[in-house]
């Protein structure tokens, strides 16, 4: 029951393994659905989705397969006839002996019924209405009922999907200040550092489990992170619209207090001759000194659209800024700065379907490129960690 719904999901995207997938119907023949499409929505969801991002995937492929169980009409004298219910006592016995239907069952006999049905219904066994022991309507005991009316909310399983509440939460959204923190952290290499013993966390927890769960405490030389970032920005111009964005970038790194050292400089299209830290008053120092501090220890990150002229990196004198004439071309100082610190990428807050330009094709073939976005920045950091090889283009 319900193959074309994992392999609906799969279609849309979502990894659900067979292993998911057999916990979820074991889950069901125990009963924990009870025929009831919103408890199936949450109890698949549950089950099937391993990441908080992949949520509103699964709400647009359950809202879309499901949506047909849910489209038929509830007319007004329907729900005014479920209106003050009567509630009659059933017994456990008689409520034992009810049968449980499944959900194509359950969705089959309730197209029929809202055919069939002319009048209201109390405390029945087979219409819609309130009480009694139908499957259908609110107020009654059946076990895998389908609540119509009443106080559940009123939002059906599909609508809840439909609503995508957690479309904020798609891993191919841009940024927030949180979740870069999130991936930043994940930039560490640990190195033994001198000073008093800690405690070791993961150490403890695995010669615990060894020593049969009995505790087991393990210290040893405090570690820090050996992380030494520089930070790269483009301001202004047609970076203007992704202000924020690297504003968010920008705080969650200068925040950070899990780097050994970090630098940041501002730049304008292109790096040249100058790197600043403050593009306003024009304060800065000369690239080739910031050079100087650098060797292949740091880690480098580039933000930026590489979204300009092509002469600007190809051109002697190519520099966007009139009175500023470079005697190294942009393109030259990109390769210097990838040879003094090749452990570099370059996040672009442009998507990617948009990385046509020739002068973008031209940052690629010197840096990686990722999106600014969740899925961009962890391949990025994965990349940074030695986990994916470095390689341009």
């Amino acid at each position: 029951m319900f193959v074309d719904f994992l392999y609906h999901l799969r279609d849309t995207g979502l990894k659900t393994s067979s292993t998911e997938w057999l916990a979820l119907m074991e889950a069901l023949a125990a009963g924990h659905a009870r025929g009831d499409l919103n408890t199936f929505y949450h109890l698949a969801r549950c089950l099937l989705v391993k990441r908080e991002s992949d949520y509103d995937a699964y709400d647009r492929a359950f809202a879309s397969f499901f949506s047909d169980l849910e489209t038929a009409e509830l007319s007004d004298e329907l729900l005014k006839w479920l209106e003050n219910p009567v509630l009659p006592q059933i017994s456990d016995e008689d409520r034992a002996k009810l049968k449980a239907f499944d959900l194509d069952e359950l969705a089959e006999r309730f197209r029929q019924l809202l055919e069939e049905q002319k009048e209201r219904h109390d405390g029945g066994n087979r219409w819609i209405g309130t009480g009694g022991t139908s499957p259908f309507g609110h107020g009654g005991a059946h076990p895998s009922g389908v609540q119509v009316g009443g106080g559940g909310g009123g939002r059906t399983a599909v609508q809840v999907a439909g609503a995508r509440r957690y479309e904020n939460l798609r891993s191919d959204r841009v940024l927030d200040t949180r979740q870069i923190s999130v991936a930043l952290r994940r930039l560490k290499k640990l190195d033994r550092d001198e000073g008093p013993e800690e405690l070791q966390l993961d150490e403890t927890i695995d010669a615990s489990a060894r020593n049969a769960g009995e505790i087991e405490l393990v210290f040893g030389p405090p570690r820090r992170n050996r992380v030494k970032l520089l930070l790269l920005m483009d301001v202004g111009g047609s970076m203007d619209p992704y202000t924020l964005l690297s504003e968010r970038l920008f705080s969650a790194a200068h925040a950070a207090n899990h780097f050994k050292k970090f630098e940041y400089r501002f730049f304008h299209n292109c790096p040249y001759e100058r790197l600043y830290t403050d593009m306003r008053t024009w304060q800065g120092e000369p690239t080739i000194d910031v050079l100087k501090r650098l060797d292949p220890t740091w880690t480098l990150v580039f933000v930026g659209d590489a979204w300009m002229a092509p002469t600007e990196l190809t051109h002697v004198g190519g520099a966007i800024d009139f009175d500023h004439r470079n005697i190294i071309t942009g393109i030259q100082w990109l390769h210097r700065i990838r040879q003094r610190v090749p452990n570099s990428v370059w996040l672009n807050p442009e998507p990617k379907r948009r990385w046509t330009a020739p002068s973008i094709k031209l940052v690629k073939s010197v840096y990686p490129m990722y999106e600014l976005t969740i899925d961009g920045l962890t391949e990025a950091v994965d990349v940074l960690r030695g986990r994916r090889p470095n390689r341009a283009g």
